[in-house]
This record gives C-alpha cells, structure tokens and sequence, in this order.
C-alpha cells in the first residue's frame, strides 16, 4: 500500500448542547450499537470510528473559532488545493454561491519530486484533479485519518498509470501520500466528514505541482511535463478567478475544464428532444380525444 449559523456551539434548550447532539448522529451513523464499525457504504454516511469520533470533539473548538472568524458553517461543500512545491494545502469552503479560504496548512511530508504518479511503487505524489465521496473516508487508518484520492482517476488511466491507496492522512511519514500530522488531521477530516454528511456527494482535490502562475509555468518550460502542467492551468485559473469548483472531464488525454453554471445541452440534442416529444404527443393524442369527448360540459374540468 502506497500509502446559516456560523456553527458556534451552545446548549440547547432540552440540556443537550448542539456538540453532543452531533456526537451522538456521528456515532450512530457510523458504528453499530454494539460497537462494530460500519464498512463504507453501509449507512449511506461517512463512515466513523472512536478514532474520527474523538478527533471531531478535539477539533469543534478551533474549528468553530476559525468558522465564526471567516463568517462560514460547518458542513458547508468543500475544496481541497495541494501545492507540492510550496508543501502547501488549502482548505476552501463554500459560502453561497463561491468558496472562501479556510485555512493554509503545511504538508508535513511528501515524497518523490514534481510530476506526476506513473506507476506503483515510485514513491510519487500524483498531480491532477481528484473527488473524494463518502465510501473514500476511512476512519480506521494506520496513519490515524485518511481519505483516499481515487488515485488513479480517469485521465490517469487513459496513460496506463498504476499505484493505489494515495491519502491525504495524518503522520509526519509517507510513501507517495500527503502526509498533514494527526493535530491538522483531526480538522481537515471532521471539515471533510461534516461537507459529506451535508449535502456534498464528493469534493474536490486539485493536487499542482506548484502555484500555476503564468511566471512560474515559463519557468518550468524545459520540462518535460509542461503540456501536462498547462492543461492543469486551466483548472487552477478557472478556480482563482471564480472561487468555485469547475466541472471536470477527460477527452482524448486532456483534462476538459468547463463552467458547470453554463454547461447546456447542445442545440442538436435540444432538438431531437423536441421532436421526440412532439412524436409522443401525435401519438398519444388520438388516444385522448375519445376520453375528453365523453366528458361533459358541466363536469367540472
């Protein structure tokens, strides 16, 4: 293995704060009453463990000082940016309609250089656009908490790259992984299972070679994979001039980056919907006549 309110917590009126109220829905939606853990999927949650469960009560303090400070919610969609250079990862949640900065951290360890995965055991960290879904979490981790990148995604296999079980987890150590020490852990993760519980199907992870400036990709222009690094523009200048996720797809090797609130059905598609609804209509509306002309006049319709 490669490796609103602004969520503040006070007590509610029948004596149980909003704090245990959510332990207990953590609790119940990720273990059994007898303990057992529950594996991903089971519940249609995220799953959750003693382990995830703690770390939740750790965290709420920080969390809900920084959320009430940049005017966000907990459970609010989420956004993860990597940037491998800067040993940096950015935290973003949503705040109606864009995405604000949560929190910068410091990757405690990487390994392997810029580029991106090719095959197992290389030791790489994989560079390019991932989505994390709830079946991904895994509170049971050797490395305290993680959640898997769905390394390799789409466009990885379109190049035939192999490697499996790429985490972001907690730790200071790592094999290809992103390694966040278990004190960010136990944020980065509650903010990542409160997003799924809420109404996110999965989040992002950009994961860059470094802040893709047109400055730095000049700089790079020797590599050999500045095409690749080019095509990863796209995606981190759609984001830093709109502040929300774009939507993501793969095309002949290529990482297609469009705008999800302009995507629209293509004008041919449109029309063979028409027509196909106007060939229901003709058919159906001989059917109709006989129905309608039995009712009478007065009857009330």
């Amino acid at each position: 293995m490669e490796c609103c309110t602004h969520c503040t917590i006070h007590p509610g009126a029948d004596g149980i704060d909003e704090d245990m109220s959510f332990f207990l829905f953590f609790l119940l939606t990720g273990i059994i009453l007898n303990g057992t853990p529950l594996e991903a999927g089971d519940s249609g949650f995220p799953p959750a463990s003693h382990v995830s469960i703690a770390a939740y009560h750790r965290a709420l303090p920080r969390i809900n000082k920084r959320l009430t400070l940049k005017r966000l919610s907990l459970g609010s969609p989420l956004l993860i940016r990597i940037f491998k250079h800067e040993n940096e990862l950015e935290l973003w949640l949503a705040d109606g309609q864009e995405y604000k900065r949560y929190k910068t951290y410091s990757i405690c360890f990487r390994s392997g250089t810029l580029g991106p995965k090719l095959t197992e055991g290389d030791r790489q960290s994989p560079e390019g656009f991932y989505s994390v879904g709830y079946e991904q979490m895994n509170p049971w981790s050797d490395f305290h908490l993680a959640f898997n990148l769905g390394y390799p995604n789409e466009y990885d296999r379109a190049y035939n790259r192999s490697g499996s079980a790429l985490m972001i987890h907690g730790r200071c150590s790592s094999d290809g992984c992103f390694a966040m020490t278990d004190y960010h852990m136990d944020e980065i993760y509650t903010l990542a299972h409160a997003a799924l519980e809420g109404s996110q199907a999965q989040f992002q992870v950009h994961i860059f070679p470094f802040r893709l400036s047109e400055k730095n990709i000049r700089s790079q222009r020797n590599s050999p994979w500045i095409t690749f690094w080019r095509n990863l523009k796209e995606g981190y200048d759609f984001f830093e001039k709109h502040h929300r996720p774009p939507a993501i797809s793969v095309a002949n090797g290529h990482y297609v980056i469009t705008d999800p609130a302009e995507e629209k059905p293509p004008r041919e598609e449109l029309e063979l919907f028409a027509g196909e609804v106007e060939q229901v209509r003709q058919e159906r509306l001989p059917l109709l006549r006989p129905v309608f002309s039995s009712i009478p006049d007065d009857s009330g319709w």
